[in-house]
């Protein structure tokens, strides 16, 4: 259990954790501007155009204008608390998610920020963020919240999840979004619980994977198949509908915790360093080891397949 315990300790900064509702009120205090900016913890990472954005610890965002050879510091964040997913609906417009409550929306491609719902009186984290345009968005986070905005975030609703299969309530904690070309979207959670929603988060169904730890993360890749992250090296692939559910094999153990796809190219990433590519679609994959060694918050892709990589130690070298 040593993978996961550091992955709940960095990550999710400890959001996982049992959390007081009475926690002292929060007053929002803006992110600092770091010189070693680039060193704190990235925990999720889109591309805004052809930007890369990054959110992470202490309320950093990260920008990079050259496919993630070289970082930015975000000029202007208005919370130093973990920010914990971001989207965008193009090179403009986006939005992240964290500690607190907190969604944050830009008009800039991320150069500057504005609250748009912070909780002052409970620390009832949200971990991931979705758009489908600049209108509707979905949010979800800690024991089964899921909000969600049909205005661009000027108003976000609760809405309400009903309770898995032989369970009494919702309780389990919502960890990553991710969506397909038809926009339906899926939620990835604990006890192996994947969701599918078809109408941009007004209800869900639970889909079976067979797998009983958490899935941390998820993508859709180009046949329209699913293709989940889980816990010590787990990486499971199957149909969009829930059905055949299968084991990709690993040799790590390290707790796989982002999934990037780019057409026919593919990146894992995960502890340890742990890195899985695939050049057809998710079909076979070459198991690595990021040079630096460090375990992987965030990986994307560019449009030609070369990998951008985050770790609990901030921006990866480039790696072959």
């Amino acid at each position: 259990m040593r993978h996961d315990c550091l992955f709940i300790g960095f990550l999710l900064a400890t959001a996982l954790l049992p959390v007081s509702l009475q926690a002292s009120p929060l007053e929002a205090v803006p992110a600092v501007q770091s010189s070693i900016a680039t060193q704190a913890t990235m925990l999720d990472a889109v591309w805004a155009g052809e930007r890369v954005v990054a959110v992470g610890d202490h309320g950093i965002v990260l920008l990079s204008d050259d496919q993630g050879k070289n970082f930015r510091q975000a000029g202007s964040v208005p919370v130093s608390t973990p920010l914990t997913g971001v989207s965008f609906v193009d090179s403009k417009r986006g939005w992240a998610v964290g500690h607190w409550g907190a969604i944050l929306v830009t008009a800039d491609g991320g150069e500057s920020w504005n609250i748009q719902r912070l909780s002052s009186e409970e620390d009832r984290p949200l971990f991931a963020v979705h758009f489908f345009n600049a209108q509707q968005g979905v949010a979800v986070g800690l024991w089964a919240q899921v909000l969600m905005t049909e205005d661009g975030g000027l108003t976000w609703r609760d809405q309400p999840l009903q309770a898995p299969p032989g369970s009494k309530k919702a309780d389990l904690n919502l960890l990553g979004l991710f969506a397909d070309r038809q926009g339906r979207l899926y939620a990835s959670g604990e006890q192996g619980k994947v969701l599918r929603s078809d109408d941009h988060g007004k209800s869900w169904k639970y889909l079976s994977t067979g797998y009983e730890g958490t899935l941390w993360c998820g993508a859709v890749l180009a046949d329209g198949s699913l293709l989940l992250g889980g816990q010590r090296g787990t990486l499971l692939q199957g149909s969009a509908e829930g059905r055949d559910f299968h084991r990709v094999p690993t040799q790590s153990k390290g707790s796989v915790t982002s999934v990037a796809v780019s057409g026919s190219n593919v990146l894992v990433g995960g502890l340890d360093g742990l890195i899985l590519t695939s050049r057809d679609g998710g079909r076979s994959f070459k198991e690595s080891q990021s040079t630096e060694g460090g375990s992987l918050t965030a990986v994307l892709l560019s449009p030609e397949g070369s990998p951008v990589l985050f770790s609990r130690r901030g921006v990866v070298a480039e790696h072959k």
